[in-house]
């Protein structure tokens, strides 16, 4: 148990809170102290009888049994696995940027769900992280199922069909990864590459919630060092070699 609390304690802060409420929220609807009824995203329930709860409930709940239990499983690896590599690499030493990115991506995976009728947010939401890591990482090979060996920029829309296989469905995956792609866009695509203004800023108010740490790159918009560095090394224009990143499954 002790070595359990390390390695939980060991996750960057952020992920932490994330991990651990999309394993204690589908807990409690399994052991049915909460019905969990009222953690789906019903719009009539949140627009017209004020269950304001409901969008973030239904981004921590997924309905674990027989025939999920395997894809839930899945999905809380990626969790892990690509929030903490952002956390710790490209928004290493700014929460306050990191935390906008995932309620930015939030607000608009709730504003889509609402329109699409979509009842579960977990699946968008992790699947919009891993997008944002694939993209900032897009030149590394990655291994995947059975030794597949690929370039990260394909890993999203593998994961979609691979869970479209053990799942069903891609409707969940393909919301993530446009959202992933708008932020990705907004955020470094188009104010870097294309030399458009940057439509995204971290509010203040989550910076003095929590302050960048000393070391750290300061700042919403400032492009993480493994971009700055291939910027440089390209003198400044050209395409942009994104990063080195990490093998998927190593720690």
């Amino acid at each position: 148990m002790s070595d359990i609390g390390d390695w939980f304690r060991s996750i960057p802060a952020i992920t932490r809170y994330w991990f651990a409420a999309t394993v204690a929220v589908p807990l409690v609807g399994k052991l049915s102290l909460i019905s969990p009824a009222y953690f789906f995203l019903w719009p009539e329930a949140f627009l017209y009888r004020f269950q304001i709860w409901r969008p973030i409930t239904a981004t921590f709940y997924f309905p674990v049994g027989p025939g999920t239990g395997f894809l839930y499983l899945v999905n809380l690896y990626f969790l892990y696995q690509y929030s903490t590599r952002l956390e710790t690499g490209a928004f290493d030493g700014r929460p306050a940027d990191y935390l906008f990115m995932l309620l930015f991506n939030w607000i608009c995976i709730v504003i889509t769900g609402l329109a699409m009728d979509m009842q579960l947010l977990m699946i968008p939401l992790i699947m919009s992280v891993l997008y944002v890591w694939a993209q900032l990482n897009r030149d590394m090979i990655v291994s995947f199922w059975f030794g597949t060996r690929f370039k990260a920029c394909y890993l999203p829309w593998v994961i979609l069909g691979f869970n479209y296989i053990i799942g069903g469905s891609v409707i969940n995956e393909l919301i993530g990864n446009l959202v992933g792609h708008l932020y990705f866009f907004l955020m470094f695509r188009y104010p870097m590459d294309l030399g458009g203004r940057n439509f995204l800023s971290t509010p203040q108010f989550l910076y003095r919630w929590l302050p960048s740490r000393r070391g750290g790159v300061s700042g919403f918009g400032v492009p993480p060092a493994s971009m700055r560095r291939a910027a440089d090394q390209n003198g400044g224009g050209g395409r942009h070699n994104w990063g080195q990143g990490f093998r998927l499954g190593d720690q």
